[in-house]
């Protein structure tokens, strides 16, 4: 009976439960685009993990659609970089819901076309990409097998990107998405950070005598404590770094915690404005916390 009952709340069967399954799929999806994705299977079923990745991807999609139709249709075409792409999951879905929708409808938005470019580092990923890339047809996506470093510098990236995605971009990966932007001058960046380590490290080391010198250090004297802080302490160095280089930041979650335990959401938009208050508080957390050499390597004010 155990394994009964496992079974049936693990799988959510389209046979079974059909309208249960449609409701988890938005409307004018491609089912064969989920079921190469491995979302669906080729029964059309949908179990528990696939359902939380389809959920936190949507949810996710829903502030991307508002910012690429925020942004003025151009004859070059709209631009995406997917940092950290994996599977391109994400990659997939926009450009079958947004680009691919629109030039297949006849509607005042047919002509804002687009372009996704999907940065992983795994060559056997990136392979498969651009196999069912090409399986369904949709032209407007490359591949790259590139560290986001290096796609900085790639001439098979144009000079301008209009919105930089990171969807759970491991540790100092988000880091260098945001490098990026800042060099493609992007309109946008939209991240989900992931396994913040290199701050919790620096915690670490410097931690002796950190407690020594001041009560602050309490806050991360316990390993957990510093994991948890080094966490929260990057992402309030990163929103303070986009607000000094100009962007407009917006802090939210992504899904609800149930779903995921990375479910930070960074919005930023630029606008030109380079807040000084923000690059001051920037220097003076980094003080505050004993990480000056950061500001020489991930965060260098202009």
């Amino acid at each position: 009976m155990k394994s009964v009952k496992t079974k049936s709340t693990n799988t959510l069967s389209s046979a079974a439960k059909p309208d249960l399954v449609a409701q988890e799929i938005r409307p004018g999806q491609s089912l064969e685009l989920l079921k190469e994705l491995h979302i669906l299977t080729r029964e059309g079923k949908l179990n528990q993990d696939s359902r939380r990745k389809l959920k936190q991807v949507y949810h996710l999609y829903g502030f991307i659609e508002k910012l690429l139709l925020e942004l003025p249709a151009n004859e070059k075409g709209l631009t995406l970089a997917d940092h950290g792409a994996g599977k391109s999951y994400l990659g997939f879905i926009i450009y079958d819901l947004f680009f691919n929708a629109r030039k297949s409808a006849d509607t005042a938005n047919a002509n804002r076309t687009g372009h996704i470019y999907g940065i992983e580092t795994r060559q056997e990923l990136v392979q498969k990409s651009r196999e069912l890339a090409e399986r369904l047809g949709f032209k407007g996506m490359s591949f790259l097998n590139l560290s986001v470093a290096d796609a900085a510098q790639s001439a098979d990236l144009p000079p301008q990107i209009d919105i930089v995605t990171g969807l759970h971009a491991c540790d100092t990966a988000t880091d260098d998405a945001i490098a990026f932007g800042l060099q493609k001058r992007a309109k946008y960046m939209v991240l989900v950070p992931c396994c913040q380590a290199e701050v919790a490290a620096h915690l670490r080391n410097n931690r002796g005598l950190a407690v020594a010198k001041t009560s602050l250090a309490e806050l991360w004297r316990h390993p957990l404590h510093t994991r948890e802080l080094g966490s929260q302490i990057t992402n309030v160095l990163r929103c303070l770094y986009l607000e000094a280089s100009g962007y407009q930041v917006t802090v939210t979650e992504l899904v609800g915690w149930e779903h995921s335990m990375k479910n930070e959401l960074i919005l930023a938009k630029y606008t030109g404005h380079k807040k000084k208050e923000a690059a001051d508080h920037l220097r003076e957390v980094l003080a505050q916390f004993g990480l000056e050499e950061l500001l020489q390597t991930r965060f260098k004010l202009v």
